[in-house]
């Protein structure tokens, strides 16, 4: 090939790349929408007995499982195993639902409140995708930043695990749903700049964001407009 040309070509070709990766993200995310929808119908059915009499105990038995496949799910990240290990990690995030929409569900507005907390991640999702597809700025340096903001979080959220008060709670909900947010803008982001070349660790990342921004917006509405009534 002419080496003139070769320039050229090396960067149509790279752009191929990235938006292949973007198209693989974004359809293993919506795959991922329907284990996690039929997890979510299971849990709504299940007792959750084992977390009321233990909360701590229940909530750090769920952090090992979330932990351990996670690390599973990246450690296939380049693998066809990595699909499967997804579509599982997802199903348990559905189950994970059900005490959160069971207690939604026991207000008389609860299930529209649940469909609001669902259009409003879902504009929030297609707000922030759009900015980071279609801005030129460069939004690497927001790793640190987010990694600090994670940091924090996780200690509050193991305070209030000993803590148990409203008030820390809907703090932490408000701020996990604004961090959420900047995430899925800072990792769509990195797909599209090509700095995640693994569609299944992207839709990894993106997918636990917006679970995230999900039960945020959802408590935050429950505390705010829920009708007991």
């Amino acid at each position: 090939m002419n080496q003139q040309y070769q320039p050229a070509y090396r960067a149509a070709s790279y752009a191929v790349d990235r938006n292949k990766v973007m198209r693989n993200t974004y359809g293993l995310l919506a795959l991922s929408m329907i284990p996690t929808i039929i997890g979510a119908a299971v849990g709504i059915k299940m007792s959750f007995a084992f977390l009321a009499a233990s909360p701590l105990l229940g909530s750090l038995a769920i952090m090992a499982v979330f932990y351990g496949l996670v690390f599973a799910i990246q450690a296939n990240r380049n693998s066809a195993l990595g699909i499967p290990l997804m579509l599982g990690f997802t199903f348990m995030m559905g189950l994970l639902l059900g005490p959160l929409l069971q207690f939604a569900l026991r207000f008389s507005n609860g299930a529209q409140l649940i469909m609001v907390a669902g259009g409003a991640t879902a504009v929030v999702f297609a707000v922030m995708a759009g900015i980071a597809t279609t801005t030129k700025r460069d939004l690497s340096g927001m790793g640190k930043f987010l990694t600090v903001g994670a940091v924090v979080l996780m200690i509050a959220v193991v305070a209030n695990l000993f803590l148990q008060m409203p008030a820390l709670q809907l703090t932490i909900a408000a701020a996990f749903a604004l961090f959420s947010s900047m995430m899925i803008l800072w990792e769509v982001k990195n797909v599209v700049d090509g700095g995640e070349t693994s569609y299944i660790s992207a839709a990894l990342g993106i997918y636990i964001s917006i679970y995230n921004l999900f039960t945020s917006l959802l408590q935050l509405l429950l505390a705010l407009a829920g009708n007991r009534d």
